[in-house]
């Protein structure tokens, strides 16, 4: 408890509760400060690289920027014309400053998390005040979704940040107490502009609607002063002097140019503007596109996962209902415009394939209510840490249970050892929560220390919730999950070997010169190329996103199937394969096991040579 009051967090309440700088300025820093140990604390290295999309947005990073091309994107030498090359560039510039590590490559997400974070603090402290402000940075920096998906190296956290800087920007243009309209609309265009090099047409589609139903909702939309406070001309040639090059200059170097063919199969290349354009966002979002590479959530889940992803502030949504929806004063307004920002992002997905992730946009809008729910101390917002005091305790005592169960059990081996094995990841869910079904009690024995030490967050999350009512809680919340999330951190370094193919790359790097055969697509052991930093042929690989680019006129030859395999296996010159477990007993047949000379095993995959 004394670290609890250590934080001085209601005691500052008398400074952090008009819209005084000093007041703002202190609750920025506390936000600032949590935001950093979060995010900042956690890009040390182990964990590594996992495997899939993680160490593949490093290697397209580190490919640009030994290539020197910034334009077209490459996954081991094929054309990756699916997504925009902002992110890659962030990353190769860490790269550039850094050195090519792993820990370098999750500095421009991580930096972009305590980012996003501030600007929200700043945001609620413009719209409310400075409490209620602090405490929306706090929700969104602790909040259960945006550490878990800023765990891979995925745009959403940038994304969500320029969102939320035009969404801002916006609502400050408009303001009739605005000083500087002019700067604020023009940061407004700018950061679409920002989005658009991001993630492509969803970073105009989400702040443009939610923006024309906020107006249309408060009579504002079809008023010449609305537009006159935009600057509309102005920043439509700043969005496109931001993005317009690279969209251009991809499209001239990956023609055809011009194709709206309003199909999509196998076998077939129409160049990048297709690609991007049609089959990437159109197709895509009707569920039309090909490769279908992505997975989707039920419906259902994807709306009541959020009391997950917003944990443990979820709690206090019913404390939201009670806020004034009303447009008369900033507050109101701001409220209104965090709602519309909500619900069309939501909506939007619910009509769409839908991943967990894709609605972290909205986290800042959702952090932005309940920090002002928070704020007004409503007795639901006791009701709400009566709530999470139940859930700490029963969270706290199923771990005090697991590590007594466990606490004689041997860990010989990796986690893989304990884990029950799934021979076919991607025919199941696999999105956040996939691998929990591969958990048993046995490689729980692995995490004892991950446990204890979460275990420990949730102790003081649940005395504090329990001894203090109401917001006076927060700062208990808050360092359960600063403790929580550094827990999660030591789990993943022990599922490195699981997750990752790191301990591979590094035998191969002391072994012998010798040609990489991937089994199945690149995506399954892209942390082998990534710490190897080498091509692969990649074995009945001619799938998911690369699979487009292959058909790409120069695309380089890497694809084999088993004969064109089994042939180079029995030459002279040196090969090596990895291969996870169940892999095995098929390649046995295809060579004979005597040829399969195990180099090193490592959470359940395989590095072997035939020499």
């Amino acid at each position: 408890m004394g670290l609890t009051r250590a934080i001085h967090f209601e005691e500052a309440d008398a400074h952090i509760k008009g819209p005084g700088p000093h007041a703002g300025r202190r609750g920025q820093f506390i936000v600032l400060l949590i935001a950093a140990l979060i995010f900042l604390g956690c890009i040390v290295s182990p964990p590594a690289l996992m495997d899939d999309m993680d160490a593949t947005q490093a290697q397209i990073a580190r490919t640009m920027l030994d290539s020197g091309d910034w334009v077209t994107a490459r996954i081991n030498g094929v054309i990756y014309v699916e997504k925009p090359p902002l992110k890659y560039w962030l990353i190769a510039l860490s790269f550039r400053v850094f050195g090519v590590t792993d820990w370098a490559a999750r500095i421009p997400t991580a930096l972009a998390a305590v980012l996003l974070c501030w600007v929200t603090a700043l945001f609620g402290t413009w719209a409310f005040d400075a409490r209620a402000g602090t405490y929306a940075g706090l929700c969104l920096a602790t909040c259960i979704g945006l550490f878990l998906f800023t765990r891979v190296l995925i745009p959403d956290v940038m994304l969500t940040l320029a969102i939320t800087v035009a969404l801002w920007s916006l609502v400050r243009a408009l303001d009739e107490a605005e000083v500087h309209p002019r700067a604020w609309a023009m940061l407004m265009w700018a950061s679409l502009g920002t989005g658009l090099l991001l993630k492509g047409l969803i970073a105009i589609v989400f702040p443009a609607a939610t923006a024309a139903l906020y107006l249309l909702i408060t009579h504002q939309l079809f008023r010449r002063k609305t537009w006159s406070r935009m600057y509309p001309l102005i920043g439509m040639a700043l969005l496109l002097a931001i993005a317009l090059p690279w969209h251009v200059l991809a499209t001239i170097r990956n023609p055809p140019y011009f194709d709206f063919t309003m199909h999509s199969e196998r076998g077939s290349y129409h160049g990048f503007f297709w690609f991007y354009f049609i089959n990437e966002h159109l197709l895509r979002y009707l569920g039309r596109r090909f490769p279908r590479d992505y997975n989707t959530v039920p419906r259902l889940y994807f709306w009541l996962f959020h009391l997950i992803w917003l944990f443990p502030w979820s709690v206090y949504l019913p404390a939201v209902a009670k806020l004034n929806f009303k447009p008369a004063d900033r507050a109101g307004r701001t409220h209104l415009l965090a709602l519309c920002w909500i619900g069309f992002i939501l909506m939007f997905f619910s009509f769409s394939t839908t991943q967990e992730y894709y609605s972290m946009p909205c986290y800042p809008a959702l952090a932005l209510l309940i920090g002002c729910a928070l704020a007004s101390d409503d007795r639901l917002v006791g009701y709400g840490t009566r709530a999470a005091a139940i859930v700490a305790t029963l969270c706290c005592a199923v771990i005090a249970i697991i590590l007594w169960l466990v606490r004689a059990l041997l860990t010989p081996g990796d986690i893989s050892l304990g884990l029950n094995e799934n021979p076919d990841i991607y025919t199941v869910y696999t999105l956040s929560l996939g691998h929990m079904g591969d958990l048993t009690l046995r490689a729980f024995a692995y995490l004892r220390l991950p446990l204890a030490l979460a275990g420990l967050g949730l102790l003081i999350g649940a005395a504090g919730t329990w001894k203090f009512p109401g917001r006076r809680a927060v700062p208990a919340l808050v360092l359960m999950m600063v403790l929580f999330f550094h827990a999660a951190r030591l789990a993943l370094v022990t599922f490195d070997p699981y997750l990752g193919s790191r301990p591979l790359a590094e035998a191969l790097n002391r072994s012998p010169e010798g040609r990489l055969i991937v089994d199945d697509q690149y995506y399954a052991f892209s942390s082998v190329m990534f710490y190897a930093n080498r091509r692969a042929l990649l074995l009945n690989g001619r799938i998911n996103n690369i699979e487009y680019g292959s058909y790409a006129p120069g695309a380089p030859d890497v694809f084999l199937d088993d004969k064109q395999f089994a042939r180079l296996w029995s030459q002279p010159e040196r090969y090596y394969l990895v291969a996870a477990v169940p892999a095995v007993a098929r390649f046995e047949k295809l060579v004979g096991k005597p040829a399969l000379h195990e180099v090193v095993e490592s959470g359940g995959k395989f590095l072997f040579t035939n020499r």
